[in-house]
């Protein structure tokens, strides 16, 4: 049951219902919808649920489901062929569309990235572009780090660091998103134990971190980027309020998107400075409770200057011709050695990445493709999962019974051939095997392997 409190705290926000809010929750209906990878082949042999889906009308790559499906023994999951995002967070992609029509080599953070939905968003939206995803909390990282590599996108750097930091990088990103930690009332149909966490005062907690938030990260966009803003809460205090405060920042200017009427979405604005922002209830449309608002930098107080002093290791000569040995490398790529781990980076982002390692704790950037021992490659986890179409070793084509076999890191008995192979089903891959005369050898990561199924 809703709290009373709760309920109050919102009547008077802008398109809130209180009956239809509150029989929606008793219903307590289980929406499901996911975002398709463009990058991997996906549609090409679909899972048999995606048979009855249909389009979330904001996100040209999102859909809904007919039913939830148990993802966890769907090889496809794993394989990062879609990620299972909720349909309102999935407005990114439409205020994308408007901000960045053309989207070209640009610089864009996820500040409050964990657990990655929203980042491989922008991978693929941005996919000339550099995605930095930040995340503070180790934990939350270490998931963020799992998302993205399965996701497969060579253009994404995760860092875990506070917001402030990105202060040592002033006009740096082109766009910002902060989807900011808030009191998640908006999930209460999806977890209702979420209920039990709410209060005014951690509705006021939040506020205030949103606030530090904002005035930490806001240097670093570039006069004449944008800021996203959004939230997964419906209190005023961590969405208008929070709109004023952006507003009230020099050279800020709340955007107004368009948005179709059949969709729902309530347009609000800010009590003071009338800036632009967009609710959903689960009463109104087919999703769960979100806020996003977009702003443009008009004007910087802060220089554009950053150290950009830091040094890599190139790969040497030896390790050069062992790469070249087992694959073609592509253009555009340099290539460093890195803890051991040869490392593929975007030359046109040299200098950004340089930035990157000077100022922030990086935790994962470009593609890893693995480490050599003597005149062998032993191929990154990273590797199979790319969206590079061109790699090393050989493929072998495996059915959903092995896939799974696989993903639970058993022992295999694979047919025939020797050496590395990239296993994969349905034509995307999974992760690395080595075949031996009398066993086959399973590389997939011990800690991401299916449990208790």
């Amino acid at each position: 049951m809703l709290p009373n409190s709760f309920i109050s705290s919102l009547k008077g926000l802008p398109g809130f219902d209180e009956q239809a809010f509150i029989q929606t929750h008793a219903l307590k209906e289980s929406i499901t919808s996911i975002r398709i990878n463009t990058q991997k082949s996906f549609k090409e042999n679909p899972s048999s649920f995606f048979e009855e889906a249909s389009p979330i009308p904001w996100c040209a790559d999102g859909f809904y489901l007919k039913e939830r499906p148990l993802f966890v023994l769907d090889p496809l999951w794993h394989a990062g062929a879609y990620y299972v995002q909720e349909a309102s967070s999935m407005f990114l992609h439409h205020a994308l569309e408007q901000i960045a029509p053309q989207p070209g080599p640009l610089h864009v953070l996820d500040l409050c990235a964990a657990p990655g939905g929203k980042t491989s968003l922008l991978a693929n939206y941005f996919q000339k572009g550099l995605v930095v995803a930040n995340e503070t909390i180790k934990n939350r990282n270490a998931i963020l780090v799992e998302n993205t590599t399965k996701w497969g996108a060579d253009n994404i750097v995760v860092t875990q660091n506070d917001p402030s930091h990105f202060k040592a990088l002033p006009q740096f990103f082109d766009i910002v998103l902060i989807d900011a930690p808030c009191s998640g009332s908006g999930l209460f149909r999806k977890d209702p134990e979420a209920i039990e966490h709410w209060s005014i005062d951690a509705v006021q907690h939040c506020s205030v971190r949103q606030s530090r938030i904002i005035d930490d990260s806001i240097d670093c966009l570039k006069e004449g980027g944008y800021l996203i803003y959004s939230t997964c809460s419906y209190s005023m205090q961590e969405d208008e309020n929070i709109l004023d405060k952006i507003a009230s920042i020099e050279g800020m200017k709340s955007i107004d998107l368009n948005i179709e009427d059949a969709w729902n979405i309530i347009k609000s604005e800010s009590p003071v400075h009338h800036a632009n922002g967009y609710r959903f209830y689960p009463d109104k449309v087919k999703g769960e409770g979100f806020f996003l608002a977009v702003f443009k930098k008009e004007l910087s107080t802060s220089s554009a200057y950053y150290d950009s002093s830091f040094t890599t290791t190139a790969i040497t000569k030896k390790e050069t011709e062992v790469l070249n040995a087992h694959f073609s490398l592509p253009e555009d790529y340099y290539f460093i050695n890195h803890q051991e781990n040869i490392i593929a980076l975007a030359i046109e982002f040299k200098d950004a990445y340089n930035s990157l390692l000077k100022n922030l704790y990086v935790k994962k950037m470009g593609l890893a493709i693995g480490s050599i021992k003597g005149a062998d490659l032993i191929p990154a986890h990273a590797l199979a999962m790319s969206t590079w179409k061109n790699l090393p070793f050989q493929t072998m084509e495996v059915d959903e019974v092995t896939a799974l076999q696989y993903l639970r890191r058993a022992d295999l008995h694979l047919p025939g051939g020797k050496g590395w192979h990239a296993i994969q089903y349905k034509n995307t891959r999974l992760g690395w095997a080595k075949l031996l005369p009398n066993r086959s050898n399973n590389y997939y990561p011990n800690e991401w392997r299916i449990l208790n199924y």
